[in-house]
């Protein structure tokens, strides 16, 4: 069942209540696991990346940093990102749970629960998660590529990642990119390899870039980005630029402007459609924008595109 299996499974429980820490304790303690506690959001980050748990039981409202918070960085962080995570919440309304689910969690469990469900969820997770760990290396490395690939910046470490990178670097969401995106993008890992972007950054930027092409057609700002990745503005902003050398708003605007010369070769929606699937409400500023950052304008672009597919 664990991913260690010559002893049984790690699990990190994270709850402000004792009561019901209280409860999950004794009820999955009797099951032979073993339990590591947390009492707030941070301190559950910092358990989580300490101990390497074979899963997370997660309360969502706590004080400092939420779950939900919690959850996206331990996904953008290579050491966790493949940890299970079950969220626990009193909430039942829709949006939270699918909050939850966004944040990159495996499941939602609805308070009061009931403990055989807890039991019944606990045990599928691990035994999904067994059996990811004991697939071939060179198919999970498959998988982390197409998984990168047009979906999250450059991770600026090793050699499976620097191939996530090239790809980065002339893909985001499926279409070549231009050279001042590839220099500006190598320039950010020499600045990276020179030390100035800390692991720390890595992960805000990575957990960050993952929220806003999830919803390029109306991202949230700052303030709310930074919120969402538990930072202030000014260290999310400082992690764009030491990771990536581009500010929040240029990384936003090339995602936003790659996405939409996909859309305009590969597919057959309008300007106007395509112009408000990367957030533009008008097509002449979607137009002007467009030819700013790709010299030609979106009609000519997909001509282009459309000749150059009927010639191969």
């Amino acid at each position: 069942m664990s991913r260690y299996p010559h002893s049984p499974a790690h699990i990190l429980l994270v709850d402000d209540e004792p009561e019901q820490l209280r409860l999950l304790m004794e009820m999955l303690r009797g099951h032979g696991y073993r339990l590591t506690v947390a009492f707030d959001g941070i301190q559950g980050h910092a358990r989580a990346l300490s101990v390497l748990p074979d899963l997370i039981l997660l309360d969502v409202r706590m004080p400092g940093m939420d779950g939900f918070a919690v959850a996206r960085l331990l996904k953008a962080n290579p050491a966790t990102e493949q940890i299970p995570i079950l969220f626990l919440s009193s909430s039942i309304d829709l949006e939270d749970r699918l909050k939850g689910l966004r944040s990159g969690a495996a499941d939602y469990i609805v308070k009061p629960f009931q403990a055989a469900e807890i039991l019944e969820r606990v045990r599928i997770h691990l035994e999904l998660t067994s059996h990811w760990a004991t697939r071939p290396r060179d198919a999970m490395e498959a998988d982390l590529d197409a998984q990168f690939v047009g979906s999250a910046p450059a991770w600026p470490n090793g050699a499976a990642v620097e191939r996530r990178a090239d790809h980065a670097l002339r893909a985001v969401d499926g279409h070549a990119a231009n050279d001042n995106d590839i220099s500006a993008a190598r320039e950010g890992r020499r600045r990276t390899a020179a030390g100035l972007a800390t692991p720390g950054d890595q992960i805000v930027v990575r957990a960050a870039s993952r929220i806003v092409l999830g919803q390029l057609d109306n991202p949230p700002g700052t303030a709310e980005l930074a919120s969402m990745v538990s930072v202030s503005e000014r260290r999310l902003m400082r992690a764009f630029d030491n990771c990536l050398d581009q500010s929040l708003f240029e990384f936003v605007r090339s995602a936003r402007m790659h996405k939409a010369a996909r859309l305009l070769s590969q597919t057959t929606l309008t300007i106007l459609d395509v112009a408000a699937e990367v957030g533009y409400s008008s097509a002449a500023n979607f137009s002007t924008a467009f030819k700013e950052f790709w010299g030609k304008t979106p009609s000519v672009f997909r001509k282009n595109a459309r000749a150059a597919e009927e010639t191969r």
